[in-house]
């Protein structure tokens, strides 16, 4: 179990991340935000920053995995109604400037085996996303490749929207694509 400090400053470096991405976040803020002394750095954290935002971005993807599971399985378009409905705060957010905290870590401008690290924890949450979203598609009744192709086109669509919406600082685009998936779902896979 995560010492209550070290989870504070996990938590904050995720707050973090959403709003500054890696380049940005510091750990003054870090420090500020969580609570902690000056010293619980290196003591929780001793690979520093790397350490710190790669923990960070594994437990936010974790967190929403297990948001995931918990997705209804009565149909593919239930699922995809009930993804879009859950991701819909996410992309508010980031119409207000937020980010993905798994996102940023892609964009980390550190040394090479450092951006290395930190893209293989971004993908390895994504992947898991990928999965959980195919696991709810398959007890809809999804052929496999089917929902492995759909739940990634949803992750897809998740990370996409919450670029555009931050940069048009409104959720039209997100709602576009809402409109635009459903469509396709619907009608490619009927409930009756």
């Amino acid at each position: 179990m995560l010492s209550d400090t070290r989870a504070r400053m996990i938590e904050a470096t995720i707050q973090a991340l959403r709003r500054r991405g890696v380049a940005g976040m510091s750990f003054t803020e870090i420090l500020r935000d969580s609570g902690a002394a000056r010293g619980a750095i290196y003591h929780h954290f001793p690979g520093g920053k790397s350490q710190l935002v790669a923990e960070a971005a594994a437990q936010h993807g974790a967190a929403v995995r297990e948001q995931l599971a918990g997705l209804p399985s009565d149909s593919a378009a239930v699922v995809v109604a009930a993804f879009l409905a859950a991701v819909r705060p996410v992309v508010r957010e980031a119409a207000c400037g937020s980010g993905c905290a798994v996102a940023s870590v892609t964009v980390h401008s550190g040394a090479d085996t450092e951006n290395a690290a930190l893209r293989q924890v971004a993908a390895t949450a994504f992947a898991s996303w990928v999965d959980q979203l195919a696991e709810r598609l398959v007890a809809a009744g999804l052929p496999l490749a089917d929902a492995f192709d759909l739940a990634a086109t949803l992750i897809t669509l998740l990370e996409g929207a919450q670029v555009l919406c931050r940069a048009t600082t409104t959720i039209e685009p997100f709602e576009q694509t809402v409109r635009a998936a459903m469509a396709l779902v619907e009608s490619r896979y009927p409930t009756s």
